[in-house]
């Protein structure tokens, strides 16, 4: 329990990063888009948490963070992540995601990512699974699997990542810069944020549920058309 509840913790990253934290953070965020394996990162916490300790909170053992190399960083690593993405789900295709289950990997996450671009559209769920953790690593090779235009795929990407990105880290900064002793509630606040971008995931799932059916992808979409 205290290694997931460090994994999730924004601040033991950061810590654990030290001086190389403004560095790590565009790392992590690259990983978590680009990498099947890097789905349990905390990439929306840690954004937030790296706005906030970029204001000018100290944190014990990490250096300062530099909020304008943030905000030209993490968007570009999430861009070149999703890209990264993409171009595997596009060469390797299907055998991609045909292997069984690990403890980092299940295929129903994939079938989440696949549902959702049937459910929202290839340009809407790219940019909509932003904002949804898990999902959004594996919609990208997902997107390359089901063949989405690579211009298209490129263009929403860029959209999706810089809104999401930047709006958090925005987020965090406001935050940090407004409210005294904010860097005592951040772990508090990372289930708040895991919570709230999972209510769209468990909502689907309640609905379908409702409705007797299973959010399972068509398998037959050509998201270049």
């Amino acid at each position: 329990m205290d290694v997931i509840l460090n994994l999730l913790d924004p601040q033991w990253w950061l810590t654990m990063l030290g001086a190389f934290a403004t560095v790590g953070v565009i790392a992590i965020i690259f990983a978590e888009t680009g990498l099947l394996v890097g789905f349990f990162l905390p990439g929306d916490s840690l954004l937030v948490a790296a706005g906030i300790f970029a204001s000018g909170k100290v944190l014990e053992g990490v250096e300062p963070l530099s909020l304008p190399t943030l905000l030209v960083g993490t968007p570009l690593a999430a861009v070149l992540g999703a890209q990264l993405g993409h171009f595997l789900g596009s060469r390797v295709g299907r055998k991609l995601f045909d292997k069984p289950d690990s403890r980092l990997f299940k295929k129903e996450h994939v079938e989440k990512a696949e549902f959702y671009f049937e459910k929202f559209g290839p340009a809407r769920a790219v940019v909509v699974a932003r904002f949804m953790p898990i999902v959004r690593t594996f919609m990208n090779p997902v997107a390359g699997v089901l063949q989405m235009d690579a211009r298209k795929f490129f263009l929403w990407n860029v959209v999706g990542g810089v809104v999401w990105v930047e709006a958090l880290l925005l987020l965090g900064y406001f935050l940090g810069s407004k409210v005294e002793g904010i860097d005592k509630y951040i772990l508090p606040g990372v289930f708040v944020i895991v919570v709230l971008s999972l209510v769209p995931i468990v909502r689907e799932v309640l609905k379908n549920r409702k409705a007797g059916t299973v959010p399972a992808p068509k398998g037959k979409h050509h998201a270049g058309r």
